[in-house]
This record gives structure tokens, C-alpha cells and sequence, in this order.
């Protein structure tokens, strides 16, 4: 059972071995970090260490698990959350290597996060079972990975949190954390705390540690000194009122689906259309009115998907096919002369790899969607696929201008 109370599916294995194959195309992008509730501490902790930041750990290649994570994390999760993995290259994806992050997130959390990912984000679900391309072996060797890198080999025993008042907790938390978490109608610029998967696997004492230790070398300062013990129960008990309920297994389509990327599939909308003439932003950014105009008219172009499969799968662009920014050997296929679009969720990163990798092959017509797919969907314009809980649909991604 999860802590709200809701069944999720088994935790996988973090164990390597599991019989899949060898790690050659790994996904991250673990919006799992929690820059933390916000909130403070109990009285009665005693204060972290003030050097907590990920230490020095042993050299990647004394281990070949935790090898072939750092070389999975150096190509598909740096792109969000950076070179070292302390978060914020992209669309506020947290660090995930925050010492009192891994001392409190145990590894079915790293693993259950990666896999399922936070739908409705930019946090893609990484599992094999959702179309993602990982397995239980290769999510075991990420995980290996950032405890290494953060130098945490285990948790640490957490006191069991105090029961509190959510609306005593909701004063503590408007005045706190909202400005950066959002709420249960909203989401913050930061770790979305209200988001129902997140929730689900996220104990209280979980969210406790984050308030009074905070993430240091981040923005998400620790409240220890600014809280009690109860007043830390009360906001931990606020955040929890936010929880939905979580199917027990994620919303599969009936057989397999594999993205229209084969020499079979579709790949220019509307062949014998006109060709559309946007007007791109710093001759890059397209804005979505334009595209779902060209789309409304029938009019000739290519759309990429840019994220991982499992979110083409979920949701995506009518008539789009699937080109992961971490695998983009399917472009050989798109005509040299076609109007192109790429998007993704970040809004500007995954699909500005791929942009950038069809003009360096010569394609003068590639563009980034300008807003992201999120703010195509929340200004309603056609979305289709076999759908799913999105608690994010009312987020404006359209203010973050990635580069």
C-alpha cells in the first residue's frame, strides 16, 4: 500500500540481473528529487550536518552497475537535470543528488519514480511496461548511479512524523511553500507536490525530512529553525489532503503499441497539401495558434514528438510520430523538404535536440513548438492517444523560454 492508502503496482527489483538487456538506451529525467514540501522542522530533531551536500564517492568504473548508469545518465537525464545531476538544467527538474534527498528516498521511491514517471509533466514514465525503454535491471544501475554520485549508499532511520491539522497546515503552507510547490489546483515552478503519483509514493516521514533538512545547495532552505514539531505535522498533514486516488496499474492500450517511426509508418501530414509559412520566433519558435491553424487547414508538415515513446503513447499531437531527443537515427526518413515541428514538455529542450539535429542533416524548415505540448493541451487544441490522470493540465508551461 502507498501511504495515501492506494494500491500501486509492485516495486521493481533494484537488483541488477533481472535478464534484460544490456543498458543501451536509458531514459531519466526523474522529476523524483522533491525540491521538498516546504515547511519547517520539529523542535526536537537535531539539525543536519551543514556540509550536507552529495559527497565524494568512489570512481564510477570500480563498479560496471554503476558504470553503465553514469554513461545512461550523461546521455538521456543530464539534458533536465544537468551534467552532475544537481538539477535545473531544464524546466526546474530538481537535483537528485541532494544528500537529505537520498538519505529519505528510499530505492523502490528512485525506482517506482523512475518508472512511472509524473504524468502529466515533463517527467516521462521511464518503464518498459509503459512503453519506456527501460527495465528493472537498467532502472537498478540509475539508481546505483545517483547514490553513488550523491554519496548515500541507504537511507537513514526517520523518525516517525507527528499526526498534525491540514488546516492549520494550510496557513503554514501559503505563506511557505505555495509560491514555489503550486497546490492541489495549481502547479509552483518547483516539485509539484500535489501531483497524485508523486503522493503516492512519498511517506510522511519522507516529506518531514525534506521540510526540516531542506535541499541544501538549492533554493529549498531547511525550516528547522522556523518550525516546530507541530507545525511541521500540520503542513506535512496539508500536503497529504492534496492526494487523489492512483490506479493500481497504469493505463495500458490493449496490445502493444510501437510509434509510427518504422519504414511502414506515417510521417508527412496531409502529402499533398500546401505547405504552411510560419512566422518563428528568433527564426526557431513556432507558436501553437499557428500549428493547430496549419493543422485545421490540412496544410503539408511533419510533427515530431520529441519525448520519450511511453508519452507519445499517453498523449500526443495528432498525426505526430515518435522521436525520442535520445534516439533520433528514425529522421533519416523525414523529407528534406518538408515544414517540420518538434515538441516536447520541457517546452524547449528535447524538442530543440531534435531541431538542432535535422539542421545540422540540412532541414532549413525545423522548428520547436514554441509553448510546449502541455500548454497545446490546456489551450484545447486536439490531442489524442489512450489518456490517463493528468493533474497538470491546468500548468502554463508557455512563461518558460529554454534555450
Amino acid at each position: 500500500m502507498s501511504p495515501t492508502g492506494h494500491t500501486l503496482p509492485s516495486a521493481p527489483r533494484v537488483l541488477p540481473g533481472d535478464g534484460a538487456p544490456p543498458l543501451t538506451r536509458l531514459g531519466l529525467g526523474l522529476a523524483v528529487a522533491l525540491a521538498a514540501a516546504c515547511g519547517g522542522a520539529r523542535s526536537d530533531v537535531t539539525p543536519a550536518r551543514k556540509d550536507a551536500g552529495p559527497l565524494v564517492s568512489t570512481p564510477a568504473e570500480a563498479d560496471p552497475v554503476v558504470a553503465a548508469g553514469g554513461a545512461a545518465y550523461a546521455k538521456y537525464c543530464a539534458l533536465c537535470h544537468g551534467a552532475t545531476a544537481t538539477g535545473y538544467a531544464a524546466d526546474n527538474a530538481p537535483s537528485l543528488v541532494s544528500r537529505t534527498f537520498l538519505e529519505s528516498a528510499d530505492d523502490a521511491f528512485l525506482a517506482r519514480s523512475i518508472e512511472l514517471g509524473r504524468p502529466g509533466t515533463a517527467m516521462a514514465g521511464y518503464g518498459r511496461d509503459l512503453g519506456g525503454p527501460l527495465g528493472e535491471r537498467d532502472i537498478a544501475a540509475i539508481v546505483a548511479f545517483l547514490r553513488d554520485k550523491g554519496g548515500v549508499a541507504a537511507t537513514v532511520p526517520l523518525p516517525p512524523p507527528l499526526p498534525g491539522d491540514p488546516e492549520r497546515g494550510k496557513a503554514h503552507y501559503a505563506t511557505m511553500c505555495q509560491s514555489c510547490h503550486g497546490d492541489a489546483s495549481a502547479r509552483g515552478p518547483n516539485v509539484h507536490l500535489a501531483h497524485p503519483t508523486f503522493l503516492a509514493l512519498a511517506s510522511d516521514a519522507f516529506l518531514r525530512h525534506a521540510i526540516v533538512y531542506g535541499r541544501p545547495g538549492t533554493t529549498m532552505e531547511a525550516f528547522a529553525s522556523r518550525l516546530d514539531g507541530g507545525q511541521v505535522a500540520d503542513v506535512v498533514a496539508y500536503i497529504r489532503s492534496f492526494a487523489q486516488p492512483v490506479a493500481t496499474s497504469p493505463a495500458l492500450p490493449d496490445r502493444p503499441v510501437t510509434p509510427p517511426t518504422g519504414p511502414d509508418g506515417p510521417v508527412v501530414l496531409n502529402p499533398k497539401g500546401k505547405q504552411p509559412t510560419f512566422t518563428a520566433r528568433e527564426g526557431r519558435f513556432v507558436p501553437s495558434v499557428q500549428v493547430a491553424q496549419a493543422l485545421a487547414r490540412k496544410q503539408r508538415l511533419v510533427i515530431i514528438d520529441a519525448r520519450p515513446p511511453s508519452d507519445w503513447i499517453r498523449e500526443r499531437i495528432p498525426g505526430s510520430i515518435s522521436v525520442p531527443h535520445y534516439d533520433t537515427s528514425s529522421l533519416d526518413r523525414v523529407p528534406r523538404d518538408a515544414v517540420v515541428i518538434a515538441y516536447c514538455a520541457c517546452p524547449h529542450h528535447a524538442s530543440g535536440v531534435v531541431v538542432d539535429e535535422l539542421r545540422r542533416r540540412g532541414h532549413a524548415k525545423a522548428y520547436v513548438l514554441d509553448e510546449g505540448v502541455l500548454f497545446w493541451k490546456k489551450q484545447g487544441y486536439p490531442v489524442e492517444g489512450t489518456g490517463g490522470p493528468d493533474p497538470h493540465a491546468g500548468h502554463d508551461h508557455h512563461h518558460h523560454h529554454h534555450h
